[in-house]
């Protein structure tokens, strides 16, 4: 698969479209969210998990909505529902780990 960048009803559209869809809620100017961006790229080169990066500064009414409050922060949806929320910096193991219920 390929990460996906969504903005505003695409974002809603992947996660209410996908059976499981992990959205990475992010900023360019923040560097944990470059460095789970690195991890993320190599999750998505090894598991069947459809992750799409939504830029925090852009997309103030989805991350008010979901309560993001801090970045990086990692929302994983299957079936439309938010199952499991991960915020800050996690190592691949252990984000690997975390995930492993559903990945």
């Amino acid at each position: 698969m390929s990460i996906l960048h969504a903005d505003g009803q695409g974002i809603l559209n992947e996660i209410q479209t996908s059976r499981l869809v992990l959205i990475d809620c992010w900023a360019p100017w923040c560097p944990p969210c470059r460095m789970i961006g690195a991890v993320l790229e190599e999750i998505d080169l090894e598991y069947d998990l459809k992750i799409v990066k939504v830029n925090a500064d852009d997309n103030e009414d989805f991350i008010s909505t979901f309560q993001v409050l801090g970045i990086p922060t990692l929302l994983l949806f299957q079936d439309g529902q938010l199952v499991k929320r991960i915020t800050g910096f996690q190592p691949k193991p252990l984000l690997i780990e975390s995930l492993s219920e559903w990945i």
